[in-house]
């Protein structure tokens, strides 16, 4: 092999490091979700399961009656899903589980109402509310300081958090889409064969791109202070998440 084979074969392997979460980009963030989703496959994979489920059970509905199952049963798949998305990035024990549950689903109830005219609002208002379910997972607050943590946390930077969302929607509904239709093509699989698997694989990405965007709020609220000091008894961010192969 020559010499400028096994240089291309090295900048390849050689990934640039990953930005501090204080000064990540979108793009990186997404890149971050990836690359985590990769080394950790299996129970990433997982976190599919509800809003494939979701997806199988919404499809043979009318408008009104969708809509309802998603308000209802949609909020408690999804928020199964963030929630775990939290713990696991965080990679360590969370806290109240069942607080942090409640608060997700108090949070996600409304969206599907507000994304029936347009999915903005929705979004704008996940960043605004959706930190408050890291801040008891991973902060321990209760469920009252839990909301005044979250809007602190989307107030640091909410350019980047609602960009960051607005990206991530983008980024798995195009990808779902494109993977539901290779599935019918390829194998002629039933629709909601199709639809289940296309929601399995690709929207966890949603969920671990939400999760470590946490971090990143979380370093632009110390990062804002002249001490840089978290509060008392507050974990500290992990900080970048990198895949195995780039260290």
């Amino acid at each position: 092999m020559t010499e400028t084979a096994q240089r291309g074969r090295r900048s390849r392997r050689e990934l640039p490091p990953p930005l501090p979460p204080e000064t990540r980009t979108v793009g990186q963030l997404v890149a971050e979700a990836v690359r985590f989703y990769g080394s950790r496959f299996w129970p990433s994979l997982a976190l599919g399961i509800p809003p494939a489920i979701l997806t199988v059970a919404v499809a043979p509905l009318n408008r009104i009656e969708a809509l309802l199952l998603v308000v209802t049963a949609g909020a408690l798949l999804v928020t199964a899903s963030y929630v775990a998305a939290c713990a696991l990035v965080a990679g360590r024990r969370p806290g109240s589980l069942p607080l942090a549950f409640a608060t997700g689903v108090l949070v996600f109830a409304p969206a599907p109402v507000l994304a029936t005219a347009f999915v903005l609002p929705a979004i704008a208002w996940l960043a605004l509310l959706g930190f408050a379910v890291p801040a008891v997972l991973l902060e321990e607050r209760g469920f009252r300081f839990a909301f005044r943590r979250g809007i602190e946390l989307a107030r640091a930077d909410y350019v980047h958090a609602l960009g960051s969302l607005a990206t991530l929607v983008i980024v798995v509904f195009l990808c779902q889409g494109v993977l539901f239709f290779v599935l019918r093509g390829a194998g002629e699989a039933a629709i909601a064969v199709a639809g289940f698997l296309a929601s399995l694989v690709i929207s966890p990405l949603l969920f671990l791109g939400s999760a470590l965007l946490y971090y990143d709020q979380a370093a632009r609220v110390r990062s804002s202070k002249c001490d840089g000091a978290l509060p008392r008894g507050k974990p500290a961010s992990p900080g970048p998440v990198r895949h195995p192969s780039s260290r």
